[in-house]
């Protein structure tokens, strides 16, 4: 079975609680429209890659967690989009959770994926209970205070922050919780996997500042120019440009060189690669650096 077909199956058992009477359909629609169609999946796809690499004994826990650090990035993204934060129209090129089902819905989806992610992660964890501890740790610290996703949102609305504490926050958490979490579900220590996901996490939010100054709303799927409309840190408008492209290559070459020596090493390298050039091709790369240097 392909990772992602794993992946998607296991978030639609997860979400068949849904299909309950008991569950109000109007709910029930606001969580499938968070989760389904989803975007690339890659940080479940890191999670199992890592588990994978490690023996992956216990594959039912490792996809528990997979699938509860997304859910907890699809919670997230129907909170960013919400009016208080950045009030986005569109999200995965369609219609985002509040616009669609209004904004108490969407609230009340996103806290209901949270508390989904914790549900399923502690069924699946009675197979190996000596894992799920640890397991849950990981995750929450990804997800809360006080260097989490939330934290991250939190940094918003200070009057000043360091950019890489920033993108750690925002954004690295959860990835880095995704690769601890891939190792520790599989039995092995979670901590030599940790900078593969900050890195990547970096990277990730990086390559974010660049399309968000530099892409089209049309390809992206969602609104443009947002972080500088509200005044957020970023990457592009710190560094410029150029710097920021600078900076991507070099935190996708430090993910890369920071794969432990493993089976599986040259398998998640390449998935860092292929990662890399979905998130910031080459060609769209070369090409602003050829318009800066014109300019």
């Amino acid at each position: 079975m392909k990772v992602i077909t794993r992946i998607e199956q296991s978030l639609a058992t997860a979400l068949s609680g849904c299909d309950s009477p008991q569950c109000p359909p109007k709910l029930a629609g606001a969580i499938r429209h968070a989760v389904f169609p989803g975007g690339a999946r890659i940080r479940p796809q890191l999670c199992l890659a890592v588990a994978q690499a490690c023996g992956d004994d216990q594959p039912e826990l490792s996809g528990a967690a997979a699938v509860a650090i997304e859910l907890m990035h699809c919670a997230s993204l129907v909170h960013d989009d919400l009016p208080c934060f950045d009030d986005a129209p569109t999200r995965r090129g369609r219609a985002s959770v509040h616009w669609a089902y209004g904004e108490p819905l969407a609230v009340l989806a996103g806290d209901a994926l949270i508390v989904l992610a914790f549900q399923t992660l502690a069924q699946a964890g009675a197979q190996a209970p000596q894992r799920l501890g640890v397991l849950l740790q990981l995750v929450a610290q990804g997800v809360g205070v006080p260097g989490g996703i939330v934290a991250g949102q939190a940094w918003e609305s200070e009057s000043r922050v360091a950019l890489v504490t920033y993108q750690q926050a925002k954004t690295g958490a959860l990835f880095e919780a995704a690769t601890a979490a891939g190792a520790q579900a599989a039995g092995a220590d979670p901590k030599p996997w940790r900078m593969l996901g900050q890195w990547l996490g970096e990277a990730y939010q990086v390559a974010d500042d660049i399309r968000d100054v530099a892409s089209d709303p049309a390809v992206l799927g969602k609104p443009v120019g947002r972080d500088l409309a509200l005044g957020r840190p970023s990457a592009a408008r710190e560094l410029g440009l150029e710097g920021a492209i600078r900076l991507f290559g070099d935190l996708i070459d430090s993910a890369k060189a920071s794969v432990p020596e493993c089976a599986g090493a040259a398998g998640l390298r390449q998935l860092v690669e292929a990662e890399s050039e979905r998130l910031l091709p080459r060609l769209m790369a070369a090409n602003l650096l050829a318009d800066l240097a014109a300019a």
